[in-house]
């Protein structure tokens, strides 16, 4: 089984400059989580909750997820605080869980975020697969 993750592709993002192949980027990510789910695998959604007044405040505009972006009810939603999404949230246990045999990862900001998520997974003995035009920066 698969298992994509996709790193904080909220509103919030799209304050500053424009992100590198934005609109390819979400086309991609949605034909890749069709696929993911046809074949029985699972999506995993990661949602930045930052501080009050910033561009990811929880229950903001910001904080949620582009809605071009296709999700389903059974896609897993993770919350974090921190860069790293394994970080004091329940990640770690979902794929323990799972046991997937490849975890995609996209996402915005590719030397933070999508970075941090493909380094953690792969300290945890995940088979991981960066979506090599699936992340904006």
């Amino acid at each position: 089984m698969d298992v994509i993750i996709i790193v904080d592709m909220q509103v919030g993002m799209l304050d500053g400059p424009p992100k590198h192949d934005l609109e390819g980027v979400i086309e991609r990510i949605n034909r890749l989580t069709a696929q993911v789910r046809q074949q029985a695998g699972k999506v995993i959604w990661v949602r930045h909750c930052g501080r009050t007044g910033d561009r990811f405040e929880p229950h903001t505009s910001g904080w949620a997820f582009l809605p071009e972006l296709i999700r389903q009810d059974d896609d897993i939603v993770i919350e974090k605080t921190l860069n790293d999404p394994f970080a004091a949230t329940p990640l770690r246990e979902a794929l323990e869980r799972m046991a997937p045999g490849r975890v995609l990862v996209t996402g915005w900001a590719t030397d933070f975020c999508v970075d941090a998520t493909v380094r953690s997974a792969v300290s945890k003995d995940h088979h991981v697969f960066v979506v090599a035009d699936g992340h904006t920066e």
